[in-house]
């Protein structure tokens, strides 16, 4: 062991594992106001926005006509204004929908146009004649690209005149519709199911849980009203935001809802209770959700279950917003206040913004990426109260994954994270999850593993499924079923194998590694973590036991230390690379850190 701890490299590069920004320096990012060569704008750039043009808490820019004048246009991101767009020439209406197309990619397939508005934010409005004519116009641009309109609010500002919001909206030519994953989070007994329960199949709650059977997988689920395992459920929305879900008629099917939809909202249904804890950690972790809905009720308040399920998400860096349910039988006050209080602590560092209109539902959506707002709904799931708002919600929010990033995921080789596994009759294994990095198509020669000595078997795709329809593409950031080719030798399938492209080159060959050392920070610990210390580890779909081999540069770590420090596998090798984010847990004890060095088992085992 002293010898392969030699290998500990305490001179790792910097992997930005740095402290929190206080939110009051924070930079505008997606609406920025910096001049960029890549907007295809030809007017002069709009004059940055004065302090109080911002939110004083989250120094992002708000789209709200309640204040009378908007921020200036920003030139990055998916928000565009227009004074009008009446009868333009060939040449300009050509130009406005490159400008439509760019926005577009900016924001993954959506775009919010604000009529009426100047590019200094100033609320002109139009009159009726003018504002159809600059809607048509519009629409005929989004028309030439595919795309869809459907407006969102209107609002008037002097006598006859208004101003429109209008969001466009284009599904990619490699996609049949826009996915947003939502983690649906929350203690027991707050109503998760019952939720999910409402707003896919259409239908309210009785009180006393009608709703949610159709969300359990289990007899003993059924029987104990607790969810155990994770539930994946659809709700779709079509070019003007209609819902789209099971009441739609009587014969809709999963297939059919993700064919009609130009949206596609998948809720992942996980666990509450305590005792299933590994199996949410695992599939915020494995599944990569864009947002997680933290469900609280209002008569129970934010329980302790709540407080683990908002640190676990906060450590992912993952966006979210809270649903408060049971408002028929108590009044959400308290529990609003208890939610104000947690949000804004040192801590966590977030602005509460409970939303109570349309025009809310709108400023929400779209500072969400902020990461610093914390959109609030309180609802019913007996009267529907409340729900128009959440639905709302959905439908305009995006996934969060910036369009760079995602064409350079899609142009690196295939990496696909195995969640679950299925035997299904006349298809054999299949296996579910993430496809991480690359594009994976039918008949495409993979590896998969690792084997319990390290390497990896080669197989192939046979089918694939992506929300419980057939599909010939994935992409990376995409979940999805997998099937093999029928009669070919498989090696025993686990959670947390990875499928990797076949590139046929010996030199690349992949392999699992049992050490690998990470730069972690601890969130919490009771006294200190040691040598020796065992603990969950997740990294993606990856849940094992490790031990901690190594700390650098001291012989303990407690809450809030930062420290280099050797992890071993206890049962198994697992496929782990640089760069992977690793968040570990042992009761209430956790930690989050991210990967830096690896030693596969072939190069161990040589230098050994």
């Amino acid at each position: 062991m002293d010898s392969f701890l030699s290998l500990f490299d305490p001179n790792q590069p910097d992997d930005g594992f740095d402290e929190e920004p206080d939110i009051r320096n924070n930079n505008i990012s997606s609406y920025s106001n910096t001049n960029s060569g890549q907007s295809p704008h030809s007017s002069g750039s709009a004059s940055s926005g004065s302090e109080s043009e911002l939110d004083g808490k989250t120094n992002k820019i708000i789209i709200d006509f309640d204040q009378g004048m908007l921020p200036p246009e920003p030139q990055l991101g998916n928000i565009e204004y227009k004074l009008k767009l009446i009868n333009p020439s060939k040449q300009r209406f050509e130009h406005l929908v490159t400008q439509m197309k760019w926005r577009l990619r900016e924001g993954h397939g959506e775009a919010i146009y604000e009529i009426g508005v100047s590019d200094s934010g100033h609320l002109h409005g139009l009159n009726e004649k003018d504002m159809n004519a600059s809607l048509c116009t519009l629409k005929q641009m989004a028309h030439k690209l595919g795309a869809s309109t459907s407006v969102l609010r209107r609002k008037y500002v002097a006598g006859r005149r208004s101003v429109a919001e209008v969001l466009v909206r284009k599904i990619p030519d490699d996609q049949h519709n826009i996915e947003v994953r939502v983690a649906v989070l929350g203690g027991a007994d707050a109503g998760k199911s019952t939720l999910l329960g409402v707003l896919t199949q259409g239908e309210f709650d009785n009180g006393r849980g009608r709703a949610r059977l159709n969300m359990f997988r289990h007899m003993h689920e059924i029987q104990s009203g607790r969810t155990s395992c994770i539930s994946h459920e659809t709700l779709g929305f079509d070019t003007q935001g209609n819902i789209i879900n099971y009441k739609y008629n009587e014969m809709m099917t999963a297939e059919e809802i993700s064919d009609r939809s130009t949206k596609l909202v998948t809720f992942m249904d996980l666990a509450g209770h305590r005792r299933y804890m590994r199996t949410t950690v695992q599939a915020l972790s494995g599944y990569s959700p864009h947002y997680a809905m933290l469900v609280v009720s209002a008569g129970g308040g934010f329980n302790g279950t709540s407080q683990e399920h908002l640190s676990i998400v906060r450590a992912l860096d993952m966006p979210f917003f809270v649903v408060i349910t049971k408002t028929d039988i108590t009044s959400p006050d308290q529990t609003i206040q208890e939610l104000k209080n947690l949000l804004t602590t040192i801590g966590c560092r977030k602005v509460p913004f409970v939303v109570t209109n349309t025009d809310e539902v709108i400023s929400a959506g779209s500072n969400q990426l902020s990461e610093n707002i914390v959109p609030i709904f309180c609802v019913s799931n007996v009267t529907g109260s409340g729900l128009n708002l959440v639905t709302r919600f959905l439908y305009v929010l995006s996934p969060s994954v910036s369009n760079s990033e995602k064409e350079r995921l899609e142009q690196e080789s295939c990496e696909f994270h195995i969640d679950e596994i299925f035997r299904v009759s006349e298809v054999g294994p299949v296996v579910g999850g993430l496809l991480v990095k690359g594009v994976l198509t039918e008949n495409m020669p993979m590896k998969i593993g690792p084997l319990p000595s390290g390497s990896f078997h080669a197989v192939t795709v046979h089918t694939i499924h992506r929300n419980k329809a057939p599909c010939r593409v994935v992409r990376a950031g995409q979940s999805a079923s997998l099937s093999f080719t029928p009669n070919q030798q498989l090696p025993a399938l686990r959670s947390g194998m990875v499928l990797l492209a076949d590139t046929g080159n010996p030199d690349d060959e992949p392999y699992g590694t049992l050490f690998f050392q990470a730069k972690v920070s601890v969130l919490f610990h009771a006294t200190a973590i040691y040598v020796g210390f065992q603990t969950t580890v997740h990294i993606g779909s990856i849940r094992q036991t490790a031990i901690i081999r190594g700390i650098m540069g001291g012989e303990k770590i407690g809450t809030n230390d930062s420290a280099s420090v050797m992890f071993q596998f206890v049962g198994h090798p697992e496929y782990v690379r640089p760069g992977m984010r690793v968040l570990f847990r042992e009761g209430s004890n956790k930690g989050i850190g991210v990967v830096t060095q690896v030693f596969p088992l072939n190069k161990t085992l040589n230098n050994c």
